[in-house]
């Protein structure tokens, strides 16, 4: 009886077109505009994502220690400077490599680093970035803006008001900026942004520290995102490529917070 009962249900639902939940209901996601996704230039990825990160949206990309998240922050920093875009990074701890930037070929001339400060305890320090990231979404003009949280403790980052990353959709819908969070574990998302979820080895030049630089990762990045209708896994090998010119180039380009 109770089988029959639910039987009916079902089937009134469907009548009615109220068993697909929104997600579910949403047709598939084919980009016909190029400028609607800010590519990554890795092919396989960009096919992956239907093109690249959607622009206006708030996306994250999340692994551990050197799963290879900075690496593909490069790489598409890299490929936004190639558009003519402007790029940014907010490095809430200050641990991006310069060197390593130098070998990603960006564009210096189209890249905003905003350094955060060591010394600062780790909460103040989250406050003085936030604060710099909705500064840069709020001016405009960026192709693509990414944070830097990956090395944040937890503790620190569980203290963040969901609220947030809200205030930061609003800033960014409609616009031409694709945003990202460099995280260790998924953090926050827009209904229409990405989760790339990493596990990957970063593979390095050089045999001292003081020589050492990152050659480019080994990675598996799932990508998930109910809204737009993608679910899939793919393996990468992010290559970046070095001098020694670049090796032993001394750059100057970052705006302390």
């Amino acid at each position: 009886m109770a089988k029959q009962a639910l039987a009916v249900l079902e089937s009134a639902l469907r009548d009615r077109k109220l068993d697909r939940t929104l997600t579910t209901a949403l047709p598939p996601l084919q980009h016909t505009d190029a400028a609607s996704v800010s590519a990554t230039d890795l092919s396989a990825l960009d096919a992956c994502l239907h093109g690249g990160l959607p622009r206006g949206q708030l996306s994250e990309i999340a692994g551990a220690r050197s799963a290879g998240g900075m690496t593909l922050l490069l790489q598409m920093a890299a490929a936004a400077t190639r558009r003519g875009e402007i790029a940014a990074v907010v490095d809430t701890l200050d641990r991006l490599d310069v060197a390593s930037v130098v070998a990603a070929r960006i564009d210096l001339d189209r890249l905003l680093w905003i350094r955060g400060d060591t010394a600062a305890l780790p909460e103040r320090a989250i406050e003085r970035a936030l604060k710099a990231l909705n500064l840069v979404l709020q001016a405009g003009g960026f192709g693509l803006v990414a944070i830097d949280l990956a090395d944040v403790p937890p503790r620190a980052l569980n203290s963040i008001p969901y609220t947030t990353w809200l205030r930061v959709q609003r800033t960014i819908e409609g616009t031409d900026t694709a945003c990202a969070l460099i995280v260790a574990q998924p953090l926050a998302r827009s209904a229409g942004g990405l989760t790339l979820s990493l596990n990957g080895r970063t593979r390095w030049t050089g045999t001292s520290d003081r020589s050492r630089l990152v050659a480019g990762t080994d990675m598996t990045v799932r990508v998930v995102s109910p809204r737009r209708r993608i679910d899939s896994e793919i393996r990468l090998k992010a290559q970046i490529s070095s001098s020694k010119a670049q090796r032993d180039a001394s750059v100057a380009l970052g705006l302390v917070l």
